[in-house]
């Protein structure tokens, strides 16, 4: 009997152990994940990254923005103060899925009103994944003006990647107009229709170097001036460097180069990737990757590190920074003249280096080996009473004046169109290589509402545009979510033939993935994300003229919505009473 109560003792102090230890761990969970805190004001400055002065969108002063440095679980929170006096006002934390917060998204239309001038909105949320992420803009075409900037999210500390370094560093490329946005938006809107034409620079982390001889004086143009003196990356010989490299470019395609130096390509999107060694690594608006490389070369000298357009017929200058051997001075010429990219128009060599992206053996995530839906998007340009479009299955997006998740959470289902939208196009009968015969479109401002849960593919088609024998790369940004890329093709999409293809053993995840002129892309993901999340193209031109649509998910699921979200169409004066 005494033997059974002590058991019986033993039985219960175990159990108040487990308990214990189980308490301690979550509290020392609790504790790891940090808050971090950020105030920022955004405002106009007068700036000249490539030695062109314009009127540039700073936060607190720069552009690139600070960086944001965190730990995978911290909470971030960014009070914005917008300071532009008579613009409205959004950013989108590019890459974090928002788990819970789908109003911090910062999707003006999407999922939130714009912030008004002189007004101060707080961003709240989590970085539950270590990775490479970006913010921007996201209120019309404002990204063009300089509004943008890292997120560096780490490891938890005592956990380690699989792959070594010594330094860690974020390199943001983008290319650059002169024209404000205002301008640029205007001539897309306008009959008859005025292109944006190519960029006048390429700035790498905000730096460039623009022709002043072809501008009005030095009054507008300086070379001299120290704002746009190439970015010097410093390097200790002998150490790798993981480099963080992300496009936020307005319309190009890119390629990057370090003069001299082997990189090996370790992570896409915030997920480890199979590594492979490259010369040049292409990029397209919204990706990031991270590459390694070692500083291994002769010490004696600096090197350059280039960026040049592909996928157009380039008329922009190469974007040019250093990589500075320590300690030679920073501004120091390398002794030999810039590389050159490969050829703007060599699609074979920007498809293998789609196709090699694979997940790192022991961090693949299998996706699902079917799918409960399927949707086809024809890419196409088109035009409405006469305005040059870009639509989807013929139908070009237009932004509610209510934001999607208010209204949705709410039913207020007066504020945007309720008929559901096309789930694919003609694929018999329509010829992708050739002009639309009928260059009409329709435009729309439904939604696509996805079962909860579900498993859902997305096949993305890429046409012939307006111009014969033109086909453009378009990379597609989805909100909320990471995709399985499941593969890409040439031509037309065979929906019996082509699904026999897919990767379904090691494919990467991203939220950003290009499709190729005349081809298809593949995804897969799980609406397993309550909100409403846009999905659209990364080139600021193309989501303004219409490129992109509006998934809905599991709406019942989402919380309370914050009131500091509305203030704008049905909501203005508050949500209206039941």
């Amino acid at each position: 009997m005494v033997d059974e109560r002590f058991q019986s003792r033993k039985c219960i102090l175990k159990f108040l152990a487990l308990v214990l230890f189980a308490f301690l761990l979550h509290v020392s969970t609790v504790e790891a994940a940090k808050i971090r805190r950020f105030k920022w004001e955004a405002k106009y400055e007068h700036k000249s990254p490539d030695c062109f002065k314009k009127l540039v969108i700073t936060i607190n002063g720069r552009s690139p923005g600070p960086t944001i440095s965190a730990h995978q679980g911290d909470t971030i929170i960014v009070e914005l103060k917008n300071s532009l006096l008579t613009e409205n006002l959004a950013i989108h934390w590019h890459g974090i899925r928002q788990i819970g917060t789908p109003w911090s998204d910062g999707t003006e239309g999407v999922s939130q009103c714009p912030i008004m001038p002189g007004e101060t909105f707080t961003y709240k949320f989590v970085v539950d994944r270590p990775g490479t992420y970006l913010y921007h803009a996201h209120y019309g075409m404002q990204r063009d003006s300089g509004i943008y900037g890292s997120i560096r999210v780490s490891l938890p500390d005592g956990e380690s990647e699989p792959y070594a370094y010594d330094y860690d560093r974020s390199i943001i490329l983008t290319d650059w107009y002169h024209k404000s946005f205002h301008d640029l938006a205007t001539g897309l809107s306008s009959i008859p229709f005025v292109w944006v034409k190519e960029p006048q620079s390429l700035l790498i982390q905000g730096k460039g170097k623009f022709n002043c001889s072809l501008s009005l004086g030095t009054d507008v143009c300086n070379a001299t001036n120290p704002e746009c003196s190439p970015y010097g990356l410093i390097v200790i010989p002998g150490k790798t460097y993981r480099l963080r490299i992300g496009s936020l470019t307005s319309l190009s395609a890119l390629s990057f180069q370090i003069e001299g130096h082997n990189m090996t390509v370790v992570e896409a999107d915030g997920h480890n990737v199979e590594p492979f060694v490259v010369k040049n690594l292409f990029l397209y608006s919204g990706e990031t990757y991270s590459v390694l490389i070692t500083a291994d070369q002769d010490p004696s000298r600096n090197y350059w590190i280039t960026t040049n357009v592909v996928g157009r017929s380039p008329n922009t200058t190469d974007g040019l920074a250093i990589l500075n051997y320590y300690p030679n001075h920073p501004k120091r010429s390398p002794p030999t003249p810039p590389p050159t990219g490969p050829s703007w128009n060599n699609t074979s060599l920007r498809v293998a280096q789609s196709l090699a992206i694979k997940a790192r053996q022991g961090y693949i995530k299998t996706p699902p080996q079917t799918s409960d839906r399927m949707i086809v998007f024809l890419n196409t340009q088109n035009e409405i009473n006469g305005i040059r479009r870009w639509s989807v299955n013929n139908v070009s997006f237009t932004h509610p004046h209510t934001p999607y998740l208010i209204s949705v959470k709410h039913n207020l289902t007066q504020e945007f169109d309720q008929t559901p939208p096309p789930n694919g196009y003609d694929i018999v009968n329509y010829d992708i290589y050739k002009k639309p015969t009928n260059s009409n479109a329709t435009s729309s401002n439904a939604i696509y509402r996805l079962d909860f849960n579900s498993t859902v593919d997305v096949i993305l088609q890429n046409a012939n545009t307006m111009v014969t024998d033109n086909s453009e790369t378009h990379p597609w940004h989805l909100h909320g979510h990471d995709f399985w890329v499941l593969g890409y093709g040439d031509g037309k999409f065979d929906i019996y033939k082509d699904p026999k293809k897919y990767n379904l053993v090691n494919p990467i995840m991203k939220n950003t993935v290009p499709v190729h002129p005349y081809g298809w892309t593949a995804l897969r993901f799980k609406a397993d994300n309550p909100g409403v999340w846009a999905f659209h193209c990364h080139i600021e031109s193309h989501f303004y003229m219409g490129m992109g649509v509006v998934f809905e998910e599991g709406i019942e699921r989402v919380g309370v919505l914050p009131k500091s979200i509305m203030g704008c169409g049905a909501v203005k004066g508050g949500l209206p009473k039941p």
